[in-house]
């Protein structure tokens, strides 16, 4: 009999040790997705049966896949559960091999009702390894695969979210309330792993970053700075090095995992009627890169993986935002269900997608209420303008021919009637994919402050990058590691300090007390967060002129790139003003009459707060 019991203990403790992972590890009651699927991971455990006695909490059916490692147990949490530690049995031949707890947790106060990003906030971008090193212990851990070099401008730096903390205060300073940092999870790959595109664990922040008690922990800090935190959210690859890429539960679960063929990125060819539609998979299914797998959505499994996962950060770390990487490379039935699923679960959340492109009809088709000729329904709130910057940078750089350069922005905005709600676009000079905003101005200040206040101004969200109030620069431009150059002070011995101001330059500090003047005021002006945009046609003399205004805030904006001053006559704006009248300028705080004609100095904005 001892030799029995010994031997039921030896075969209990074997398969504890096999059930390696359950993703989602927790979930909360009172969530309008309540029945969500289990990944369950381990060796050869598709022999196991999963019950369960806690009330309220129901297993609805196991899959058993191609893979013995895996199970899929899908789980409804009725609305009444208590709030409490269930316990999962995993029973072989009817007696219970091993048991796992499964946290149902309370969640935050109103959290479905939680505040998102807006065209009132101004978010600033950040490299998380580019950015401040507040924990050197952690840069090189036993593990990982690839080590902190800073030398190497492709390797890793070992930026991480302790340095992100210990900024807050700066960043608070510049007018900043939300942070969109660019992906934390963990990214154990051998090398090129510091961007955090290709992630090797959706539910674990990279240690070299901290843990996710640590990500936690900025958020709540943030939060006491009125600062909220957005998260990138990769749905279309993960990195090569993941588990479930290594060990595959099924063939399907990543798409041409046999061949591994690269994406055409042709992204017109969903919308172009005469595509074939290898030419169209050939866009969807292809791989990003060698080094990371294309996720397979059409797997109503991966599908679910996916959207629990991205629910799951938003309770477990508080998140006010999602910003999703290369939206358009992922199925696009699948897309459509993402952003309806958190849509129902947080109204007021907002989404943004990357959509990399300068046509404006391929980035509209994505925005919710869209009606498209293909019937095709998106629910994705935001959209990336890449237009409206690279028609800033042409006006900005262009040479007055026979008509303003200024046109270019003029034109471009024009298009604003495709997107259902483009006051819901994020607008942004550079990021970190793009050479650095200064360098494409080829290091004209007063272009850049033109460039910046009408950032501050214009219809949209601003997103900055980390370094743009300090002019970074770029050495070799396109090259990624240059745009992804350390911030000032971020590690212990740097020449430079943007929060001191050891080392910085008198036009880094001109453009620093410019830049933060300017986005603390922005905070200020309700025309600029929900008022309407009127702009006028530019003249030969090089001025764009707008408006932002509401019920109770009229805002003027001209931008003048004009070498020399110019005389407004007032007359052409009638229809918003009159030609006399009172204003404060916003940026000097300096009040003016006008009388009919308005003088405006050279290579400068000016912001009038009409009276």
């Amino acid at each position: 009999m001892k030799k029995i019991a010994f031997l039921f203990i030896l075969i209990t403790t074997t398969f504890q040790a096999q059930i390696q992972r359950i993703e989602p590890a927790n979930w909360w009651v009172g969530m309008k997705l309540n029945q969500i699927t289990l990944l369950v991971y381990g060796d050869n455990i598709q022999d196991l049966e999963p019950s369960t006695t806690y009330s309220g909490l129901n297993i609805v059916k196991t899959e058993k896949v191609e893979n013995r490692n895996y199970l899929f147990v899908t789980i409804n949490i009725a609305p009444d559960t208590k709030v409490g530690k269930a316990k999962i049995d995993f029973k072989k031949n009817g007696k219970t091999i091993i048991t796992k707890d499964f946290p149902l947790l309370a969640r935050e106060n109103n959290s479905a009702n939680r505040a998102s990003f807006s065209p009132k906030d101004a978010i600033l971008l950040i490299m998380p390894d580019r950015f401040a090193n507040g924990n050197p212990k952690n840069d090189n851990l036993s593990g990982s695969l690839e080590k902190a070099n800073r030398a190497d401008e492709s390797g890793r730096h070992g930026g991480d979210i302790q340095g992100i903390i210990i900024n807050l205060d700066y960043i608070q300073s510049l007018g900043y309330t939300q942070i969109w940092n660019t992906p934390l999870a963990e990214n154990n790959m051998p090398k090129y792993s510091y961007h955090g595109y290709a992630a090797t664990d959706f539910y674990k922040i990279d240690p070299r970053y901290g843990t996710n008690e640590d990500f936690k922990r900025l958020v709540q800090e943030a939060k006491k700075r009125n600062i909220g935190l957005i998260w990138d959210v990769v749905l279309n690859h993960c990195g090569l090095e993941y588990y479930f890429i290594k060990d595959m539960p099924m063939k399907d679960w990543v798409n041409v995992p046999d061949t591994k063929t690269r994406t055409n990125h042709l992204k017109s060819t969903l919308l172009d009627p005469y595509a074939t539609e290898q030419d169209k998979k050939g866009y969807t299914d292809g791989w990003f890169d060698s080094t990371m797998p294309d996720l397979n959505q059409k797997n109503p499994l991966m599908a679910s993986y996916l959207i629990q996962n991205t629910i799951w950060w938003v309770e477990y770390a508080g998140l006010s935002g999602f910003r999703e990487d290369t939206f358009s490379y992922a199925d696009k039935d699948f897309l459509a269900k993402w952003t309806k699923t958190i849509l129902e679960e947080y109204p007021n959340f907002n989404i943004v997608g990357e959509e990399m492109t300068h046509v404006t009809e391929i980035a509209a088709y994505w925005q919710k209420d869209k009606k498209n000729v293909d019937g095709y329904q998106c629910y994705l709130p935001s959209l990336m303008d890449f237009a409206l910057t690279d028609n800033l940078v042409k006006a900005l750089n262009n040479k007055n021919d026979w008509e303003s350069t200024w046109k270019e922005i003029y034109r471009g905005l024009g298009q604003d009637y495709q997107f259902p709600n483009p006051n819901n676009l994020l607008i942004f000079p550079d990021n970190h994919d793009m050479d650095r905003i200064y360098t494409r101005l080829q290091h004209n200040l007063d272009h850049w402050k033109l460039a910046m206040t009408l950032y501050a101004t214009m219809r949209g969200i601003p997103q900055m990058y980390y370094g743009t109030e300090l002019l970074y620069r770029q050495e070799k431009p396109g090259n990624d590691g240059f745009r992804r150059v350390d911030f000032y002070g971020g590690w212990e011995g740097d020449s430079k300090n943007a929060v001191t101001g050891k080392g910085l330059t008198s036009e880094e500090v001109e453009a620093q007390k410019f830049f933060t003047h300017l986005f603390n005021w922005r905070k200020t002006a309700t025309a600029i967060h929900n008022g309407k945009f009127k702009h006028y046609a530019p003249e030969k003399n090089d001025a764009y002129v707008y408006f932002r205004y509401n019920d109770t805030q009229k805002i003027m904006v001209i931008l003048n790139k004009n070498d020399k001053k110019i005389t407004l006559d007032m007359k052409t704006y009638q229809d918003m003003i009159p030609s006399n009248f009172n204003a404060k300028e916003a940026l000097r705080g300096k009040e003016i009459n006008v009388n009919g004609t308005l003088e405006v100095d050279p290579k400068s904005a000016l912001i009038l707060e009409i009276k």
